[in-house]
């Protein structure tokens, strides 16, 4: 069976249309002042960025996840104080859902996936980063002080997490009711994050999806498409304690309620919402040679450009000086995430701030090697997904 690439529409640094009033890339009275013409001119989407090799219908089993238990009468009014989404009793949850857990300082310790596992709300199973999956289970039993439940970390493939995409939208299939609820047996969740990235999937040791119409693919055709779209994952891309809900996008990937009450880290995590301007955000970057053009659109290419930079490294100017643009976090191929900030990387405005991004500026990184005495550089160009612009 030979498989397809599926189409992702990328909106290029230049483009700065259609941001609600909620957006944090542009104030309301900029967005009704632009003559709708203008804006028109601005959009531009890409071909279909991905190689022949991701196929556009797929599972994959994801081992860079792992699983913790949590079970008795007192787990869900514990969760409720420490996470960033809502579990109270007014909204309950059926199903999975994507949500964080932050530091005392408003800062984030672990993205997270988070499963019910029986429909009384004593039960559920957390999927985080397997790097930092020991880590967690000794915070949770650090805070969890005389509550009632028993936290446990699940052995490596005990239970397996799965991702699982479709180039057609998910509507009827084996995993959930006519309802929309998982049906019996099932854990499972809509992968929200970001459009198209399909469902998650709990199953047993020795078990795969049987999903009609979909092939059996491998972690790495998963992380090129969360590149592709934008989605940060684990914390190798959303740094331990460092990094803020909101430049990480967990707000507009839905791990953010901020009708919520009281949680661990929520002072910061309103304050910046209502008061604070979000000047960074983590973005899809693609490499490029020094002596190749900048690209127009986000395409994937094998030619390796992103082994071997380190974590971190500073995006600068390209034969310009000035403040760093933003840092590498993670790529496979020519492409990968960065935390970039918006006012040098791209011509979208922050909160009706001007931008001081001019076409046909270009970015670089620069390193050492292992050895510290060969320079390498490539260039990187960041794109704003179209799914930014509707939040």
């Amino acid at each position: 069976m030979s498989p397809t690439a599926s189409s992702l529409s990328i909106m290029p640094s230049r483009s700065i249309t259609r941001l609600s009033s909620r957006s944090n890339y542009i104030c309301q009275a900029c967005q009704s002042s632009k003559p709708k013409s203008v804006a028109r001119r601005l959009y531009s989407t890409s071909s279909s960025g991905l190689p022949p090799s991701v196929s556009s219908s797929a599972y994959a089993h994801l081992p860079t996840r792992r699983l913790i238990s949590l079970s008795g009468p007192d787990s869900a009014h514990f969760l409720q104080g420490v996470i960033t989404s809502n579990i109270s009793t007014a909204t309950p949850r059926l199903t999975g859902f994507y949500s964080a857990f932050l530091n005392a300082q408003g800062r984030l310790l672990n993205d997270v996936f988070i499963y019910p596992t029986g429909k009384d709300g004593t039960s559920w199973l957390i999927e985080v980063d397997a790097k930092e999956a020991e880590k967690l289970s000794k915070h949770i039993k650090r805070y969890k002080l005389r509550a009632k439940f028993v936290v446990k970390l699940l052995d490596e493939g005990e239970m397996n997490v799965w991702s699982c995409w479709r180039k057609e939208e998910w509507k009827k299939h084996s995993m959930v009711s006519e309802s929309g609820e998982p049906r019996d047996g099932d854990i499972s969740c809509d992968d929200t994050r970001a459009p198209g990235m399909g469902r998650r999937l709990i199953l047993p040791a020795g078990l795969k999806p049987e999903e009609e119409g979909l092939e059996e693919s491998d972690e790495l055709a998963y992380r090129i498409r969360r590149y592709m779209k934008g989605v940060p994952e684990g914390q190798d891309e959303l740094i331990r304690e460092h990094a803020l809900p909101q430049e990480s996008n967990i707000d507009y990937m839905g791990g953010v309620d901020y009708r919520k009450g009281c949680y661990v880290g929520q002072e910061l995590t309103i304050r910046t919402h209502h008061t604070g301007v979000v000047r960074k955000r983590i973005l899809p970057v693609m490499l490029y040679g020094k002596d190749e053009p900048v690209p127009e659109t986000l395409e994937y290419s094998a030619h390796n450009l992103a082994s071997g930079i380190p974590p971190e490294t500073s995006i600068g100017r390209f034969e310009k000086r000035g403040r760093s643009a933003g840092k590498w976090l993670a790529g496979v191929g020519n492409v990968g995430l960065g935390l970039c900030r918006l006012e040098i990387m791209t011509d979208t405005l922050v909160h009706g701030e001007p931008s001081s991004y001019k076409k046909g500026d270009e970015f670089k990184l620069e390193w050492t090697g292992d050895t510290g005495a060969d320079a390498n550089m490539v260039k990187v160009k960041a794109f704003v997904p179209s799914w930014h612009l509707t939040k």
